[in-house]
């Protein structure tokens, strides 16, 4: 193993942590690669990054299916809607101008954080504000959106998925992060069979990254479940904030503040 590798392991185990309980795994693990490997066309370094943490993202959704009841057809309709509408939001986003796509994100970003400081209380408990049998159709709703995003954008999509089973649906950090791993596996899934295909995934990287994503999303998997919602909601804060940060730094750069 090069060193340049073995830091790009390092990344991935970082990144499988962090994304087992909050999402935000891409903040570390895509800019890693696109430092580490610049000869990387912008296509190899998302379906390597994407084929790095998906087996992760499986590894944290089966460590939260031993102690979490996941509602099973409310990530079925979530995982559609995500599969889905990332196609759309990839295809959209090759139209629309980054000077007034990354701003918008970087507002909604700042929202989602003070909302979330704010409700002190948010995500400690199961608040169901539907009934039961109509959750599956949110739970639609915000796949779709989160997909649309995925593909429009990409970082933090894992981070709204928890955002919007906690705040729109009702469920705790916990039960919001374990659907989001489901979800987040199905629509990585879908986008690796076009990556695969097109030869977009550098294997020689991918693989022992992706054993270092496994072993990462078990460790933070397995504290979030023995640290409980409290412990989610605050690293879900530090990620979110990160975001901003990423964004608010993609922003200056873009009008010449930064070379």
């Amino acid at each position: 193993m090069t060193i340049i590798t073995f830091f790009a392991c390092l990344a991935a185990f970082v990144a499988g942590f962090i994304d087992s309980i909050v999402g935000g795994g891409g903040l570390v693990q895509a800019p890693a690669l696109f430092i580490l490997f610049p000869h990387y066309s912008v296509p190899q370094i998302i379906g390597t990054n994407r084929f790095a943490s998906f087996m992760g993202t499986a590894v944290a959704g089966y460590q939260y299916s031993k102690k979490v009841k996941i509602p099973l057809k409310t990530v079925l309709f979530a995982g559609v809607g995500a599969g889905v509408m990332s196609y759309s939001g990839a295809l959209i986003s090759s139209h629309m101008s980054e000077k007034i796509l990354k701003p918008t994100i970087l507002i909604l970003m700042t929202l989602i954080a003070i909302y979330t400081y704010r409700k002190k209380d948010l995500g400690q408990h199961d608040r169901h504000k539907f009934e039961l049998s109509k959750i599956p159709i949110y739970g639609l709703l915000i796949g779709m959106t989160t997909g649309f995003y995925n593909g429009f954008v990409g970082p933090g999509t894992g981070s709204l998925l928890v955002f919007g089973f906690v705040s729109i649906v009702g469920y705790n950090f916990l039960t919001a992060s374990a659907i989001s791993k489901v979800v987040n596996v199905v629509a990585d899934i879908c986008s690796l069979i076009f990556f695969v295909a097109k030869g977009y995934v550098v294997f020689g990287v991918a693989l022992p990254m992706m054993v270092c994503n496994m072993a990462g999303s078990f460790v933070g998997s397995r504290m979030a479940l023995l640290r409980g919602n409290g412990f989610i909601r605050v690293l879900f804060l530090v990620v979110v904030f990160g975001l901003i940060l990423r964004f608010g730094y993609d922003i200056l750069k873009m009008y010449g503040f930064y070379q």
